[in-house]
């Protein structure tokens, strides 16, 4: 039976909620761990989503629950991904089917779901500096309960992470720490004997014993002092031999591990230990992403995100029909390569979305110019600052929502010094299911204030090619934004054009209304301006192309011709396509037209399919259709009919 379709509310045995396993033994919570992971598979493969990551985490998420006095006690996920069986154990069992569905519950925790989700996740690194605020909170409050940060998949990368331990060891409060690493970096430390040390180092006797030895030591003059020196330098020389802790007992941590992330009665006996201790503890447990399904294990990278799929091959099943063109990414990361070839100048940065960001090509053909930063964002733009000091054309490919965590280095390290950094940033408009925390609606509103800031959208896969092309030879700070998926496909034998900053082009001319569109809105402008044929309105359709700067000359033509204009932009309406568009007019004194701009109004995006969300925004051809139709009716009613 497909656990993931049933809805009676007593799903997995009849857990319900977290206290429902804690009188569970080590067998049954095994059997329940191999229910989650089956009902997860189930799930994830009708409605995509992140499948080896929460794979990975199932016994740790058990035991952590199990040993914890959740809600009271609270548990911060970093991003969030690998929190489905969280999701599965905390109440939401019977809707864990709508997971990423328009209306359903969201593929990350959400403090809007359920008391469980402490903390709003989506993004990386996060969690340490959140548990640390909710600790500081308690103690002001003088509550009573533990605060848990679980952080793994490459967070512990990001300077924010870093910045949060440094923090927290210095505070010297009992915050506890998971580091999820399920990478198998240090897995031969993995075993029955580092178990069984890390559970008597841990126990209250050993405890105990050590702290009163401190003690008694401290007493004997002189003497004293040096045995104890010299006992912590025997004990610290010890741990870095034999522990990778090293690190974190240096910044104030007590480091407890490495741990099998997949045996239970390791982890539950552990992390009961370690429940009683004081201080900061790091808990450094070992896991393997994919964990169970053995296509994920094989293939953890492209089972991390990802769409529809037979559960019995790992194939996808939304293959089949034509075959689909290939992805604004796909394009990007060929068309990349083609000018690497020509310009050995071009060098590539990526946080840690080689392949998300369509770079595996050019990492293969050009290692030498190729850098993954790590999921470290604002370094990923100050090194590509750093790179076109020295003549270098660096182009930093970041999703546009994770883009937003380097705003100030944008800002400061590359524009304030008009510094030739290009920045591909995929993803941008709506994401689709991932929801609000990588929808990247925001990008124009944030980019276009900036001096020296180009800022270009394309309206399918061609005009990209040739915006990537033009961008190298502008010498300036260059952003290119472009949306998840397919546009209308690429000619094989289309060659890049350059492109003359800040000049748009008029696709259909008209006489009752111009549609400004930029990027994905040009070609449903285009099918609207075609539907308000049919109903007696001509309207003209312009392909923006820069949002900064504007074609100005364009614009002021179009406001002698017409007294109605649209503009239209996936993107936050508040300072977006549509507000540089007004800021023109104003500028220049035109005052006598009527104005409607379309966009994300000011809220945020839900999750949804792409198509679902532009239609529930109005950007889509039937909203532009709309809108227009709206604005001619009330031109109607302001002019009344002519005498006859």
């Amino acid at each position: 039976m497909d656990l993931s379709k049933r809805s009676s509310g007593r799903l997995l045995n009849g857990i319900l909620y977290p206290r429902d396993i804690r009188n569970m033994n080590n067998d049954a919570l095994a059997a329940l761990a191999e229910d989650l992971r089956a009902t997860i598979i189930g799930t994830v493969s009708r409605t995509g989503g992140h499948l080896a990551s929460s794979l990975g985490a199932v016994e740790l998420t058990l035991a952590v629950h199990k040993v914890f006095d959740t809600p009271r006690d609270k548990i911060i996920w970093d991003v969030g991904h690998q929190a489905y069986a969280h999701k599965l154990i905390t109440g939401r069992a019977d809707r864990f089917f709508t997971l990423r569905q328009k209306g359903g519950i969201s593929g990350f925790p959400k403090r809007e779901e359920s008391p469980y989700d402490v903390f709003n996740v989506g993004h990386s690194s996060t969690s340490i500096s959140a548990a640390s605020g909710i600790l500081e909170a308690r103690d002001l409050k003088k509550e009573a309960f533990k605060v848990v940060a679980i952080i793994g998949d490459g967070s512990m990368t990001a300077g924010l992470a870093f910045e949060g331990l440094n923090w927290s060891g210095d505070r010297k409060k009992d915050l506890i720490i998971i580091l999820n690493d399920n990478e198998m970096s240090i897995s031969p430390n993995v075993g029955a004997l580092s178990c069984y040390l890390n559970s008597v180092m841990t126990g209250q006797t050993v405890k105990r014993i050590r702290k009163d030895i401190k003690n008694f030591l401290k007493t004997i003059p002189s003497i004293g002092e040096q045995v104890l020196e010299f006992s912590k330098r025997a004990e610290e020389s010890l741990k870095a031999l034999i522990v990778p802790g090293a690190l974190f007992e240096d910044l104030g941590f007590t480091y407890v591990g490495p741990l099998d992330g997949h045996r239970l009665d390791h982890l539950i006996r552990n992390l009961e230990n370690v429940r009683h201790m004081e201080g900061p503890v790091l808990v450094h447990v070992i896991t393997r992403k994919g964990k169970g399904y053995e296509f994920a294990e094989a293939e953890p990278l492209r089972f991390h995100g990802i769409g529809p799929f037979y559960p019995e091959t790992g194939g996808p099943s939304s293959a089949g029909g034509a075959q689909a063109p290939a992805s604004y990414t796909q394009v990007f990361g060929r068309t990349l390569v083609r000018l690497a070839r020509d310009n050995p100048r071009i060098v590539a940065i990526t946080a840690a979305m080689c392949e998300g960001t369509g770079l595996n090509e050019f990492a293969g053909q050009f290692p030498e110019r190729f850098f993954d930063v790590g999921i470290a964002e604002q370094h990923g733009v100050t090194f590509a600052a750093g790179l076109a000091t020295e003549g270098m054309i660096p182009v930093v490919a970041i999703y546009s929502s994770f883009l937003q965590r380097a705003y100030d280095q944008i800002l400061h390290d590359v524009c304030l010094q008009n510094l030739p950094v290009v920045f591909a940033l995929d993803r941008s408009g709506f994401v689709g299911e991932d929801g609000p925390t990588h929808h990247g609606l925001f990008d124009l509103s944030f980019l276009r204030p900036i001096p020296n800031m180009i800022v270009m959208a394309p309206k399918d896969e061609n005009e990209l090619q040739s915006m990537l092309f033009s961008a190298m030879g502008y010498g300036r700070p260059v952003a290119i934004r472009y949306p998840r998926g397919s546009g209308i496909g690429v000619s094989p034998d289309a060659e890049p054009t350059l492109l003359e900053i800040g000049k748009g082009e008029l696709l259909a001319d008209g006489t009752d209304v111009a549609i400004l569109a930029i990027g994905s809105t040009v070609y449903p402008a285009l099918a609207a301006s075609e539907k308000l044929a049919k109903e007696g309105i001509s309207a003209a359709v312009v392909n923006a192309r820069f949002v900064k700067p504007l074609d100005r000359q364009l614009l002021l033509d179009l406001s002698r011709s017409f007294k109605h204009i649209l503009t239209v932009e996936e993107n936050a309406v508040m300072g977006g396509f549509g507000s540089a568009v007004l800021e023109c007019f104003e500028e220049n004194g035109i005052r006598d037209l009527r104005i409607k701009r379309l966009g994300v109004r000011d809220e945020f995006a839900q999750q949804a399919t792409q198509a679902e969300l532009r239609d529930l925004y109005g950007i889509d051809e039937q909203g532009i259709v709309a809108a227009v139709l709206a604005m001619m009716d009330q031109k109607k009613e302001r002019e009344p009919d002519p005498p006859a």
